[in-house]
């Protein structure tokens, strides 16, 4: 049998240390004249089912949304309505009696199905950084039908509860979160995209993959110049410019977010993690681990544990409200 190892993809290595859970799946029917606000705490994905409404993030112009079209929300207010500049309820209210469905004002103009996102460690953060407010994914630009039958699933499993639901359900919300990515990266303009813009540079992306390939190494200047094909000085300025950090910080950070993920699976002592990612000492590795996330390896890891049994309960609308 000949087995081929898959080319280092470096936004694979990051999703790969980022924990996803599912939050909850909801369904909005609203007609006549309404307006909800809504707080999500996580990342929101939601598609238009049928009709047409308004989304107004806080502090931006509404955006028009037509059937087939979804969009994501990063952690900011928003509402959504039958027209800008109505005044808003909380959506809460409209899913008291139910958490995962409601229907509001007068008729069914528009339908919209959504999903919640959790996300149980810190690395999250540079990801979800690199997103704008809102992400508008139009139906006619092809990323907008994997999205919408994403959701469809979600709310298929999230519904009928069957052995496994919850595992399916983290894995289509990660798969959403690529998609969103996938789409920011076609859409955005470089100076936007942080350390994903360094993907579409030939040299920068040499460097990228062999830092994510190697996170154990103490990587040199020189050797990234060199895996990028470019002089020490032109390879610093362009990886400086284009990802927005120094190569040699980006990789210290990388080998800690490393860290962070393997002290996260609870078998691994801070000791022998310090140990697979080449340090000598335990102190040297608690020393760089809090440059990076701001707390020692263990206290990181007890506040991380302690979180995660609930960090993908059924939130619901009360997450401070759906969709």
């Amino acid at each position: 049998m000949i087995v081929q190892n898959s080319p280092i993809d470096p936004l694979s290595d990051v999703l790969g240390v980022v924990g996803f859970s599912a939050a909850c799946s909801v369904r909005l029917t609203a007609g006549g004249e309404w307006a909800l606000r809504f707080y999500p705490i996580a990342l929101k994905f939601n598609a238009v089912r049928s009709g047409g409404c308004w989304l107004t993030p806080e502090g931006e112009s509404a955006v028009r949304l037509e059937a087939g079209d979804c969009f994501l929300v990063a952690g900011r207010p928003f509402v959504l309505s039958s027209a800008p500049d109505l005044p808003a309820i909380d959506a809460a209210v409209v899913f008291a009696e139910d958490r995962f469905s409601a229907t509001y004002g007068e008729g069914e103009d528009v339908a919209l199905l959504g999903g919640s996102v959790a996300f149980t460690d810190a690395n999250a953060a540079d990801l979800v950084a690199l997103l704008p407010s809102a992400l508008v994914i139009r139906a006619n630009s092809g990323g907008a039908a994997p999205i919408g039958w994403l959701l469809d699933q979600l709310d298929r499993e999230w519904r009928e509860e069957r052995p496994g639901a919850q595992a399916a359900c983290d894995d289509l919300l990660r798969l959403m979160f690529i998609h969103a990515l996938r789409t920011h990266l076609t859409q955005a303009e470089a100076g936007s995209l942080g350390w994903l813009a360094g993907l579409n540079d030939r040299a920068v992306a040499a460097a990228l993959r062999a830092i994510h390939a190697d996170p154990v190494r103490v990587w040199r200047l020189p050797e990234l110049a060199a895996t990028a094909g470019l002089s020490r000085a032109g390879f610093a300025e362009r990886f400086r410019v284009i990802v927005g950090q120094a190569p040699i910080a980006y990789a210290a950070r990388w080998r800690m977010q490393v860290a962070a993920r393997r002290l996260m699976d609870g078998r691994r002592s801070a000791s022998r993690v310090a140990q697979e990612l080449g340090f000598l000492s335990d102190s040297a590795f608690g020393a760089a681990f809090r440059r990076v996330h701001g707390v020692s390896p263990g206290r990181y890891r007890a506040s991380r544990l302690g979180q995660g049994s609930g960090a993908g309960a059924r939130a619901g609308a009360g997450e401070t409200a759906p969709p």
